[in-house]
């Protein structure tokens, strides 16, 4: 129970990465502050939080929108007094029908005797799409920051913990370049706030997760064949997925006492080294 008698605050805890995180802190003897988009989604959450025996605060939020993000730390503040620890989870991921014909389309030039050309994925991204991915990837990063250490810092007391994708710190997702670069931008956030606030023993790092065996990947795996599943997996040494209780004990560690400041950890299985 290294995180007793702390208040942690997750963003985007949708099935997945997002729910295993909450739960994950809240075994460690965290109470919870949680958000998404999605009512049936948060109140899952919120019950596998209650069942750890932890309080938990839900509150339906848009990280994209600044007024709805302080909005939910003025009730975190109200319920809680305070917040120790920000996992900034919330994302859009590329999971429209275009994107994934676009992640086929690379997965095929990466392992197959294709000619080279390019691949055309930056000249068909729309502004919807771009400005979109930006609001929740980076804004919303952002927006949550800025209210967390309006807490953090006079406490001299906090850990943010900021995930970003392989995305982000390689060519591997070439086929989505516009998650791409809200991926970069959050390693380079990460950096900077950490440079900025460790002095005030406020710790921000970053994960850079490869892929994450959620049921939704899982559906798609089982779709694609053993051809295509075995491919997919040219391009990871370990040849598989990593386990939501995987990332999560990362998280739970950048969570508590260390002495890592304004690193990047990618657990990928080798796909990036």
């Amino acid at each position: 129970m290294k995180l007793a008698n702390k208040i942690a605050l997750v963003t985007g805890v949708g099935p997945g990465l997002g729910q295993g995180v909450a739960v994950a802190l809240a075994r460690e003897g965290a109470d919870l502050v949680i958000c998404d988009v999605n009512p049936a989604s948060l109140a899952a959450a919120r019950e596998a939080v209650l069942a750890e025996g932890r309080r938990c605060l839900s509150v339906v939020c848009d990280v994209s929108s600044s007024e709805d993000v302080a909005q939910m730390f003025a009730q975190a503040r109200a319920e809680f007094g305070t917040v120790h620890i920000l996992v900034n989870n919330a994302a859009l991921t590329p999971n429209r029908p275009a994107d994934a014909a676009r992640r086929n389309k690379l997965y095929d030039y990466n392992n197959l005797p294709v000619p080279r050309a390019s691949l055309g994925f930056t000249r068909e991204i729309t502004d919807e799409e771009w400005h979109r991915c930006w609001g929740v990837n980076v804004h919303g990063t952002f927006y949550c920051t800025r209210e967390a250490l309006k807490l953090m810092e006079p406490q001299r007391e906090g850990r943010i913990i900021n995930l970003a994708s392989i995305a982000g710190i390689s060519a591997l997702s070439a086929h989505s370049p516009h998650y791409s670069a809200t991926k970069g931008a959050v390693v380079a956030f990460t950096r900077s706030v950490a440079h900025e606030v460790a002095g005030a023993n406020v710790l921000v790092n970053c994960v850079a997760p490869g892929g994450v065996a959620t049921p939704a990947f899982d559906d798609y795996l089982e779709k694609i064949g053993d051809e295509a599943r075995n491919r997919l997996w040219q391009g990871c040494p370990l040849g598989r997925l990593g386990s939501i209780d995987e990332y999560a004990s990362l998280i739970t560690y950048l969570a508590g006492d260390h002495y890592l400041v304004g690193q990047v950890i990618s657990p990928n299985g080798g796909a990036v080294i």
